[in-house]
């Protein structure tokens, strides 16, 4: 849990002022109470589009929508605070030009709250990284591999496996810093790129599948936690297996339910207590019974 920070909002000077310091924590967040439990522990909450395939079960994060971002961007701000929230900008929401991502980032910052906004790309998006930064919108860049250009990437793979490719990607990420982004995120990169990188740009790195090198790390909170099934890229560390705990509790649920167990008098508005429930909780309709424990395997 951060120490020097609590108690305050982390900005995006804050973020940027981090290079080369203590390594950012950054986790990704969609909901409220998800927000909750990471605010205490992280510097940085990303609501990705991402929501799109952990959430809504989609193939990729080309369909999610302006609106969709919004909705969970505001979710999760309400959730934060102490973490600098940062809401991913979708598809087809700033690729035309810089002023189709200044109305809409400037939409999202003033529906959300939120401290800024990330797009994926690199030099071919410089000059609206540095549009945006030049009108007050913060801006996290993303190099790498770039889920929002699936199709043209042919698939998600590993970026900068050649000269050219590792050229290409020192060229983006020194374009976007130098257009103004406050720090980059470099996914799924050989790690001696993504080291050389972190070196080279004066703004804070943040690796996901990159190098333990970079500034900060990211990770999707339900890859960690256990709750994405087979899906789950190399670079993820499991660090508990809430899947298994959720499937004992809903197996719990489903066996009083059919036994009539569940609802107890407890539970219920008016009920008198029976010698079952005596002693067990309140027959007040306080909802405060017990309640069946489940145990979380940690990764």
């Amino acid at each position: 849990m951060r120490t020097e920070t609590r108690g305050k909002t982390i900005t995006v000077k804050d973020i940027r002022d981090r290079k080369g310091g203590e390594p950012l924590v950054c986790l990704t967040a969609y909901s409220t109470p998800v927000a909750r439990a990471l605010d205490p522990h992280c510097d940085l909450l990303l609501v990705g589009d991402s929501v799109g395939m952990v959430v809504y079960g989609m193939d990729t994060t080309i369909g999610v929508s302006l609106e969709t971002m919004i909705a969970h961007g505001q979710a999760v701000r309400r959730g934060a605070g102490q973490a600098c929230v940062i809401v991913d900008l979708p598809f087809g929401s700033y690729q035309e030009s810089p002023e189709q991502a200044f109305r809409n980032a400037a939409r999202v910052l003033a529906e959300t709250g939120c401290a800024g906004v990330k797009l994926e790309g690199g030099g071919a998006m410089a000059e609206t990284v540095a549009f945006l930064s030049a009108r007050g919108v913060p801006v996290l860049g993303h190099v790498g591999l770039l889920p929002q250009s699936f199709h043209a990437l042919g698939g998600f793979r590993t970026q900068g496996r050649e000269e050219r490719s590792a050229v290409e990607l020192h060229h983006d990420a020194r374009a976007i810093a130098e257009a103004g982004a406050f720090a980059i995120v470099i996914e799924a990169t050989m790690e001696a790129v993504a080291r050389d990188i972190t070196a080279e740009v004066p703004v804070p790195t943040i690796g996901i599948g990159a190098s333990p090198a970079c500034d900060g790390q990211i990770l999707v909170t339900e890859d960690i936690l256990g709750l994405s099934g087979e899906r789950v890229p190399k670079f993820v560390k499991p660090y508990a297996d809430l899947k298994s705990g959720l499937d004992e509790a809903v197996a719990a649920y489903a066996e009083e339910v059919r036994a009539r167990r569940f609802p107890g008098p407890e539970h219920c508005f008016g009920a008198k207590p029976t010698s079952r429930a005596a002693g067990s909780g309140k027959a007040d309709g306080s909802g405060e019974g017990p309640l069946r424990r489940v145990t979380i395997k940690a990764g």
